[in-house]
């Protein structure tokens, strides 16, 4: 009898595990997590900044400014001495009685304004650091500028009145500087400075204009120092009562059309949140950026010799026309030439016009200061010709200065 062997038990194939393609918690924050801590690290500076800016600070020349560079030491002494003080953000507005309004940012108001400044009836206007439009409407006859017509600045320093304006003539010298200006037929110039001056009174129909070439006379840190006290206080207490327009520095002046462009309509802080998306995109992008080699070092094909560069730098300015760049390179290398060479020191990269030119006409006593200024600072040569005369003009004065 035969027997058949049972078959052998066939077992069951494994179950598979289902598995789910849904993201899991920790896979989502694996990849999310450098986005939240970029997140959270603009909300915190966010958050530090807003409480920065809770601290207030006011522009240079404000009356409201107890820092260096703010006015409220000037309005304070005037109020002492019986002459109240108005702040107003529109200068359009007619004085109820006589009083001297100040402008400290002159430029920053239309036509429109200006021509209605003029019309109110103002019997002292203080204009600081007036344009060639402000000085049109409100002080006409005064322009910008030396008595040779060029834009000048003056350092601001001590210096004597010289001129028969009362109010200068009762406080002496003064610290002032500035833009400087021409008196015209009808003004009255102090404090001369550069050909021009840095104070100027000049009549108008109501009153009298008077324009100062920068600020820092009536700024807290100056006011103490010579005589600039009695000055600001005769410049601004001449009526009995002073009104101060404060400038809207978030406004500048529009076209006298009125017309205001799309940048002007939006708001400041999203500039702010502009800075920061750009901030935000450029440490993205190098933070995938790839990462470059070390840089290899490799010799020139061939060698220009400085010369050839410098001809044919001097090409493309002639091909320009540009005589003005070409002006002020050989300026520009004449002073850093002529500064060592008298011990004048460089600041920033320049030595300072003013001693370097006082420096020059201490070694060549035959050369005036204005004439080595006009040489050395002066406008832009007008032709090819006036540009050969510069340069061997330059030439002759280095030689001089060498070689006295």
């Amino acid at each position: 009898m035969t027997t058949t062997a049972p078959a052998p038990a066939v077992e069951p194939p494994p179950t598979a595990v289902p598995s789910s393609l849904a993201p899991t918690g920790r896979s989502m924050w694996q990849r999310s997590r450098w986005y939240l801590a970029a997140v959270a690290f603009l909300l915190i500076g966010a958050v530090v900044i807003a409480g920065l800016s809770q601290d207030r600070r006011y522009p240079p020349l404000d009356p409201r400014s107890y820092d260096k560079d703010g006015a409220h030491a000037v309005v304070a002494l005037l109020e002492q001495r019986g002459v109240p003080t108005t702040l107003t953000s529109d200068p359009t507005v007619r004085p109820t009685g006589d009083d001297t309004l100040v402008i400290p940012e002159p430029d920053l108001l239309d036509s429109r304004q200006l021509h209605a400044i003029a019309a109110a009836g103002h019997k002292r206007l203080v204009l600081i650091a007036p344009g060639p439009a402000a000085l049109s409407a409100l002080a006409p006859g005064v322009r910008a500028g030396d008595e040779r017509g060029a834009p000048a600045w003056a350092t601001v320093r001590s210096t004597a009145p010289d001129c028969t304006l009362p109010e200068a003539e009762r406080a002496g010298s003064a610290d002032i500087g500035g833009l400087v200006y021409t008196s015209g037929s009808r003004g009255t110039g102090c404090y001369q400075r550069n050909y021009g001056f840095p104070l100027v009174s000049t009549p108008t129909p109501d009153g009298d204009a008077i324009i100062l070439g920068s600020a820092e006379l009536l700024q807290n840190q100056l006011l103490a120092k010579d005589g600039n006290a009695s000055l600001a206080l005769g410049l601004l207490g001449n009526q009995p009562h002073l009104t101060w327009h404060l400038p809207d520095y978030g406004s500048p002046a529009a076209e006298s059309t009125g017309h205001r462009s799309f940048t002007d309509l939006i708001p400041a802080g999203w500039h702010w949140a502009t800075l920061q998306l750009a901030v935000a995109a450029a440490l993205a992008a190098l933070w995938r950026a790839r990462r470059l080699g070390p840089v290899i070092s490799e010799n020139l094909p061939v060698v220009v010799r400085a010369a050839e560069t410098t001809e044919g730098r001097a090409r493309l300015y002639h091909r320009a026309k540009a005589r003005g760049r070409a002006a002020d390179a050989l300026r520009r290398a004449a002073a850093h030439r002529l500064a060592p060479t008298l011990g004048v020191p460089l600041n920033a990269g320049a030595p300072d016009p003013e001693a370097l030119c006082a420096a020059v006409a201490d070694r060549l006593t035959t050369r005036p200061a204005g004439d080595v200024r006009a040489l050395l600072y002066g406008p832009e040569p007008t032709d090819d010709a006036a540009l050969l005369r510069l340069a061997d003009d330059l030439d002759a004065l280095e030689r001089q200065v060498r070689k006295p």
